[in-house]
């Protein structure tokens, strides 16, 4: 089969599509014939040995697929072949065939492109972030702001906000995002390009700040969400994409009463040095099980920003890289 081959941790676009042995598959596991695969800035930095779990080499990189169950090892008990799935992997989406665990692969509806259901990891971390008690918590008549609101993950937690009953106002940096914001159902759009957000949020919301607030930019955009946060309001970053993680000023979380709530996702799929994915998977299957049932419904509607076919990886990840990216990045394997 088709895929590529990291021999050596280096740059993405040094890569190259090889004919790739087809992975074995073991007991609970499922062979995916992987329709779309989500390309992420977390591949790149992995492929690079950058990112905080390395895959013992040779590898095939990509964590995100979709596509059709094509064979079932022994003791798996919720698939058969035919069946349309998602799947979160430890590696090896990147190829015309991928290996999951069943733990990780959950069933979608046709209504779904598989392109479109690479957001399946976007729809759960904005799920779980805004809906998970220990963390945001999220009410219906409450506000949210999200920043970065064009990404999969902001564009996703719009939804998942509009359909609790939310006020959401988003920010982004340029007008073409914004606009993106708006269509996919943001009531407010705010421009923080120039690192100054603070007095347009308090002014949406008369002074009172938003309850909960998704961050995935930290550094600058965190220490002034701070300043623009309600009375007991929630801030949870999942991510700094702005190359610096905040120093959380401990007096303004005691004065203002404010709840500081980290989500790292991967955590709950496995992707850590402690594997809890048994542990934690009702959990997201929940999550997941509501995303196929508002895709049904019509309520939700993952954005996919550009398809490219395996062979041009280069041109996807520099995509994805540039931050021009509005909604899902994905390969399609045709």
């Amino acid at each position: 089969m088709r895929g590529l081959w990291v021999t050596e941790y280096t740059e993405f676009d040094k890569l190259t599509v090889e004919e790739i042995p087809s992975p074995a598959l073991e007991p609970k596991q499922v062979r995916i014939r992987v329709g779309a695969a989500g390309v992420s800035f977390a591949a790149n930095l992995v492929v690079a040995g950058k990112y905080q779990r390395k895959p013992p080499l040779p590898f095939t990189p990509g964590t995100e697929c979709a596509g059709e169950v094509i064979e079932c090892g022994s003791g798996v008990t919720r698939f058969k072949p035919g069946d349309r799935v998602c799947a979160a992997l430890d590696w090896g989406a990147y190829a015309e065939e991928a290996i999951a665990w069943e733990v990780n692969v959950y069933p979608i509806t046709e209504i779904l492109s598989f392109a479109q259901a690479t957001n399946f990891n976007s729809y759960a971390t904005s799920g779980a972030a805004l809906t998970w008690p220990h963390l945001l918590n999220l009410q219906a008549g409450q506000t949210l702001l999200i920043h970065g609101a064009a990404g999969a993950i902001g564009l996703a937690a719009i939804d998942i906000a509009k359909n609790i009953g939310a006020t959401v106002i988003a920010t982004a940096s340029t007008q073409e995002k914004r606009d993106a914001a708006l269509k996919q159902g943001a009531d407010h759009a705010v421009d923080y390009s120039d690192g100054e957000f603070r007095d347009a949020i308090n002014d949406l919301t008369d002074g009172r700040g938003a309850n909960a607030i998704l961050d995935p930019v930290g550094g600058d955009v965190f220490d002034q969400s701070l300043r623009c946060i309600a009375m007991e309001g929630r801030i949870c970053p999942i991510g700094f994409t702005a190359g610096r993680a905040a120093q959380i000023p401990s007096n303004i979380v005691l004065v203002k009463n404010i709840t500081v709530c980290g989500l790292n996702m991967g955590t709950y799929y496995g992707w850590s040095p402690n594997d809890v994915r048994y542990e934690m998977e009702d959990r997201v299957r929940t999550l997941m099980t509501k995303f196929s049932e508002w895709a049904s419904e019509g309520k939700i509607n993952p954005q996919v920003c550009a398809t490219f076919p395996l062979n041009e990886f280069k041109e996807a990840m520099a995509l994805v890289l540039s931050r021009k990216s509005i909604g899902r990045v994905a390969f399609e394997m045709k």
